[in-house]
């Protein structure tokens, strides 16, 4: 990310399906935000295979390096065959190590379970999405679990340092290790020993399965939570439906140097240019990057501004019970942005 003369240069990856119409969306919230932005706009993911063969060509990837920051559209990943998860794919090109995802019921979606404000580390680089799978012998395939010290130990202290930046109380390391005493035992180890530096903050262990169940029947206890890849993955869709699904819950993707925001659900191509896409969690995700750049003031208006909106129930897109369209959230949205000003 640069910036000058108070305009930020960021990349943007529109994405396949509903992408391009829910990061319009953000752009424009962005944009009654008072926040200028230079956008350096890029493709990856199935668009992308069409038009240069490839799903993450290597300018897409220059982009986000040269700018350090960028701003994703949802991306198509086919099942069961076809070509790789781009997601993955930038995952592992530019490091982002730590997928971070606020799950907060403060929106007023959802009314069915005790409040909710918690923060998901989930590790991103490695476990079963390593994607190394091999057929051994006919019928029968094999998927390896990596594990290492080193990202276990990264994941952990990312956590950690955020918990006590943002004066979070408590981190749950979540883990399988009964069962897999090697892999899930060794992320333990990593975690206690960041834990350790870290005695103002409590440290508590829940087994993955147990960790499902708490957090549908007692969320509340959770606050930050860590996780390797595959489990964070499920959890982290889990608490999703908490606060009202997928279209209420802003992602990043954090390395060293880069960071990439980005809606977390799919690219829904069922429902593309039919313009009832919820453009919320990309709105909620580019507020992320909003604090991320430092841009508070700014974020906070969108926040409240969110929150009002959603709190008369007017406008409300079709996953979350209502009729209205991605250009009547967006409008309804920056209304209220002019209001507090």
């Amino acid at each position: 990310m640069t910036k000058k003369e108070n305009m930020y240069k960021i990349t943007l990856i529109p994405g396949d399906g509903i992408g391009p119409e829910v990061t319009s969306a953000a752009r424009k919230v962005l944009q009654a935000a008072g926040i200028v932005i230079d956008w350096e706009i890029v493709d990856a993911g199935a668009g992308a295979a069409e038009k240069y063969g490839s799903t993450l060509p290597d300018e897409t990837v220059e982009s986000i390096r040269k700018n350090r920051i960028a701003l994703k559209g949802p991306l198509t990943t086919p099942i069961g065959g076809g070509f790789k998860s781009v997601n993955v794919s930038l995952r592992k090109e530019l490091d982002l190590y730590a997928n971070v995802r606020p799950v907060r019921s403060a929106l007023g979606i959802s009314f069915q379970h005790n409040p909710v404000d918690l923060v998901i580390f989930r590790e991103n680089t490695e476990d079963l999405y390593s994607g190394l799978e091999y057929e051994i012998a006919p019928g029968v395939t094999q998927s390896l679990k990596v594990i290492t010290e080193k990202a276990s130990t990264r994941i952990a202290r990312s956590a950690f340092e955020w918990a006590n930046k943002h004066n979070r109380k408590m981190v749950h390391a979540v883990h399988k290790a009964n069962i897999m005493k090697k892999s899930d035992g060794l992320f333990l180890e990593s975690v206690r020993r960041v834990a350790a530096e870290y005695p103002d903050i409590a440290y508590k262990e829940i087994i993955v399965d147990n960790c499902a169940m708490q957090m549908v029947m007692h969320p509340e206890q959770f606050d930050t939570v860590v996780l390797g890849n595959l489990y964070g993955d499920i959890i982290s869709d889990l608490a999703a439906g908490l606060v009202g699904g997928l279209g209420v819950v802003p992602g990043a993707n954090f390395g060293d140097d880069v960071a990439i925001f980005e809606s977390v659900h799919g690219s829904a191509p069922d429902i593309a240019g039919k313009g009832i896409a919820n453009p919320m969690a990309t709105i909620l995700s580019s507020n992320m990057m909003l604090r991320h750049l430092g841009e508070n003031k700014a974020a906070d208006r969108i926040q409240a501004a969110l929150v009002l909106f959603l709190s008369e129930k007017k406008y409300l897109t079709p996953d979350l019970g209502g009729k209205a369209g991605t250009t009547e959230v967006v409008e309804g949205i920056i209304e209220k942005i002019k209001l507090l000003r």
